[in-house]
């Protein structure tokens, strides 16, 4: 079989995509430490905000995806990385501005002087709205790209391809999330966005000189009028909405990584731990293994290739939780450490299962000209996922896992955090039920389209 062959605006897409996922994933995968650390909000606080942030992030792209088919895609790529270049310089000036009025000193360790109590905090929630609806356009717009580019037949290795370049910009981003941290401590949360502000810059840049596609031209004969009638028509999708209620499931768990992972693991396994390159085994694991899952499962359904990822999740979830039935180190780690870094293989696994064929799913049940409105409608797995996740996050953290600094000796820290792993028996239980959910799903959209075949077949005849 030759080789596949994909255009010019294909590659320009997924690299631009893979600058943003760096940019992102750097910042993300500590944004509950950078609101607690850096702005003083407690674990409650910090899960609702960071919680309503992502989700909003994916609320919006069926909207922008849509605008984006009306203006075409290179325009709506170049306001969104110009939104997001804004946006985290954003999250790197605002602390500066808090330090100079007198409200907080940071270094190693951050000290507030006023800042826990002060209404200033809340200057993160314009910064965050920038980068929202930056990050919005670019959910619907470089998948969108993907389907635009690329026909049935090489589809699902396009989205191979989207998957593993998405993978490879969050393995990047987060690789200096601990090297900033051990040699800067808390400052380092704040000299981090810097990095994503040149990210996001340099896809800005590469986006204005060599992204061009015919297949991406703008739309202007739609009317906003008609997009959100093509939206409501595609919310009464009912196997559509299913799907991605039944997907969220899968992203809740997978959430957690940002959501509770760093602070569990920090609190149980002591402030050495290098969470940010924990988090990156996840990234090469589907870097490794997504090419290669997604080309052997090429000639089974994409619901078959989801099916499979997700009855493996639950136990990504609950090897997470088995820390605590280890008093000793394995391999040199923290039994805490360990026990998370296994239960992250097996998610990553599920993820490479799992997310370019839901992609693949969407695309080809997407109209042509409406393929930016379709993936974004795709993200509102994430939407949910996130809102529920991370507030659920911040709830049984403070339950099972508080904050050691609200403890007046170690010993009432031990006693309140001794049923710590409780925590992922509540994802583990999400998990489930999802895996259980899908597959009833498969069973009845086979049973529907087999009637659709057998009821047009009669029509013919007839």
């Amino acid at each position: 079989m030759g080789k596949t062959k994909f255009s010019k605006a294909f590659w320009v897409a997924n690299m631009a995509e893979m600058f943003e996922r760096a940019a992102y994933y750097g910042v993300f995968v500590v944004i509950t430490l950078y609101l607690s650390n850096i702005l003083g909000f407690s674990d409650i606080e910090a899960g609702i905000i960071s919680g309503l942030y992502a989700s909003l992030l994916y609320f919006l792209p069926p909207f922008t995806g849509a605008y984006a088919d009306r203006i075409g895609f290179r325009k709506a790529m170049l306001l969104a990385f110009a939104l997001l270049t804004v946006g985290y310089a954003g999250l790197a000036l605002l602390p500066t501005g808090l330090e100079a009025a007198g409200l907080v000193e940071y270094g190693e360790k951050t000290v507030f002087t006023g800042l826990a109590t002060s209404g200033y905090r809340y200057l993160i929630v314009p910064v965050l709205v920038i980068l929202v609806v930056g990050g919005s356009f670019i959910k619907g717009i470089i998948s969108g790209s993907v389907a635009k580019e690329t026909d049935e037949k090489n589809r699902a290795q396009g989205f191979a391809i989207f998957y593993a370049m998405i993978n490879i910009g969050s393995f990047s981003g987060k690789f200096i999330v601990d090297p900033l941290r051990r040699s800067l401590g808390d400052s380092g949360l704040i000299y981090l966005n810097w990095f994503s502000v040149v990210m996001t810059l340099v896809a800005l840049v590469a986006i204005y000189i060599f992204y061009r596609s015919d297949n991406a031209q703008p739309d202007r004969s739609k009317s906003m009028k008609g997009i959100f009638r093509s939206f409501g028509k595609l919310c009464c999708n009912g196997r559509l909405v299913a799907l991605i209620l039944i997907a969220s499931g899968f992203w809740t768990v997978y959430y957690q990584l940002y959501a509770t992972m760093p602070k569990y693991v920090i609190r149980l396994a002591g402030e050495a731990s290098t969470i940010g390159w924990y988090t990156m085994l996840n990234p090469l694991i589907v870097i490794l293994t997504v090419n290669g899952l997604t080309r052997m499962l090429s000639k089974r359904t994409a619901l078959f290739s989801m099916m499979c990822g997700m009855c493996i999740i639950p136990i990504s979830a609950l090897i997470m939780s088995s820390g605590h039935l280890f008093s000793a180190p394995i391999l040199g780690l923290h039994p805490v450490v360990f026990m998370m870094l296994c239960g992250i293989c097996v998610q990553a696994l599920a993820e490479a299962l799992i997310s370019p064929r839901y992609l693949e799913y969407f695309s080809l049940q997407a109209p042509k000209g409406e393929e930016g409105m379709y993936l974004g409608f795709a993200q509102l797995e994430s939407f949910v996922s996130t809102l529920v996740g991370f507030a659920m996050s911040g709830w049984l953290l403070d339950k099972y896992c508080p904050d050691p600094s609200r403890f007046a000796t170690h010993e009432e820290w031990l006693a309140a955090s001794a049923n710590a792993h409780y925590i992922w028996y509540y994802f583990a239980a999400i998990a489930a039920v999802a895996a259980i959910a899908l597959v009833i799903y498969q069973r009845v959209v086979k049973r529907l389209d087999e009637k659709k075949i057998q009821n047009s077949e009669f029509k013919i005849q007839n």
